[in-house]
């Protein structure tokens, strides 16, 4: 299992997006060794090589087995655990910030629970993704169906990530979410956490005559340059059970006609953060979404299990169909999968960062570092795998930091 783990996460990270290209690769020797536990020349002997797509396939189904999805997203925990420490010389941090949001991916085909969204205007799957907020580092990716509301089983996911992150890595202070999550149930479940959130929230016509009064020019020439004020509100939605601090921003624009404006709901205390240093901490959730453009894009999963009988006999049918696997569960796998390849190339897109002081984007990893050709040299004693001259000064730079995140490790 170990083995057919790393080859997945191998195929994924260096774009190999279908498994059938495992049977393209079955025999190269440098995938091999890297896929493998054994030691010595036993990856390279036989005819077997890597596995095989359908083995692959088998593989995935294994995974979805509730008990093997839960160890999934433990590694992922424990991936950015291992990050974290590493970084912060072998200890774990004193806190952190977790940024919550939903993303479209778009599938074609049938495959199960994959529904038409009006508001993305195309069928997707509408997945939950958890990320910590300071490093970038993913916790958990939760698939969800197509046509489900942007909140819905949020406050469960919210709850679970912050267990088990301030059981394994530190305390997790604040949360940060986009306009579609603050529903009472959700916002009171993270207070009763002790858990700050600060979440932007969607205008209505209560809040807007609770701004009404702030939403007027000051008197003098027009600016030159873009300008906003904030205004601290107080405001009880009809699902909520108490009222609760709102900051509105208030922005105007010189070539604008007319102000605008959105809120910000909050339980930080304006003492402990007021309201321009709430807006630059919320803003800080562009990164975030960066991160999860990054995995859409330069990893792109690819959710194609669809609920079809299987037979060794093409363009026959089966007498007996055998049982359907849960092929939403293999999506959610497969998604589980890219994360933790993202997740792994994170890692070391942070490492290349630190050792040659320039930012590394996991795309520009991926064509640098993962995808260097190289030379395999097997005499008596030892192999050598010779890298190409231009990807070897990053793998002597990299691998110091291989070796402090292997330290890293519990």
């Amino acid at each position: 299992m170990p083995s057919l783990l790393r080859t997945m996460l191998l195929l994924v990270a260096q774009g190999w997006r279908d498994h059938d290209d495992a049977d393209a690769l079955r025999h190269d020797p440098a995938m091999r060794l890297a896929v493998s536990s054994s030691a010595g020349l036993t990856p390279l002997t036989g005819e077997a090589g890597l596995a095989s797509q359908p083995t692959l396939s088998r593989f995935t189904a294994m995974l979805a087995r509730p008990e093997n999805l839960t160890v999934l997203r433990e590694v992922a925990l424990e991936l950015a655990g291992r990050n974290l420490r590493s970084e912060n010389g072998g200890e774990r941090r004193t806190r952190i910030t977790l940024d919550v949001d939903s993303l479209p991916v778009e599938v074609h085909g049938h495959q199960p629970k994959a529904e038409w969204n009006g508001h993305y205007r195309a069928r997707i799957y509408h997945p939950l993704i958890t990320s910590i907020a300071e490093t970038g580092d993913m916790l958990d990716a939760r698939l969800r169906p197509g046509n489900v509301g942007t909140a819905d089983g949020a406050l469960d996911v919210n709850l679970d990530v912050v267990d088990r992150a301030e059981a394994s890595l530190c305390r997790i202070t604040h949360v940060r979410i986009d306009a579609g999550f603050p529903s009472g149930a959700l916002l009171a479940g993270l207070e009763a956490r002790g858990v700050h959130h600060v979440a932007r929230l969607r205008a209505n016509p209560a809040l807007g005559r609770l701004a009404e009064p702030h939403m007027k020019r000051p008197s003098g020439r027009r600016p030159t340059e873009p300008r906003l004020w904030t205004h601290e509100l107080e405001y009880q939605a009809a699902n909520w059970d108490e009222p609760r601090r709102i900051v509105l921003v208030v922005k105007e624009r010189p070539d604008g006609l007319l102000l605008d404006r959105f809120f910000l709901v909050t339980s930080i205390s304006r003492f402990q953060m007021n309201g321009l240093d709430l807006l630059a901490h919320y803003r800080q959730r562009g990164k975030a979404e960066g991160h999860m453009g990054e995995l859409m894009d330069v990893l792109a999963p690819t959710l194609s299990s669809t609920n079809r009988p299987k037979t060794h006999l093409r363009g026959k049918k089966p007498k007996t169909a055998a049982p359907a696997v849960d092929a939403f569960t293999c999506n959610e796998v497969r998604l589980l999968i890219g994360m933790l390849a993202y997740q792994v190339m994170h890692v070391a897109r942070r490492a290349m960062a630190r050792a040659t002081g320039s930012a590394w984007s996991l795309r520009r990893l991926r064509e640098r570092v993962l995808r260097a050709g190289a030379r395999l040299v097997i005499s008596a004693r030892r192999m050598a795998l010779i890298l190409a001259e231009a990807a070897a000064p990053f793998w002597a730079a990299i691998w110091p930091h291989i070796q402090r995140l292997r330290a890293a490790s519990p």
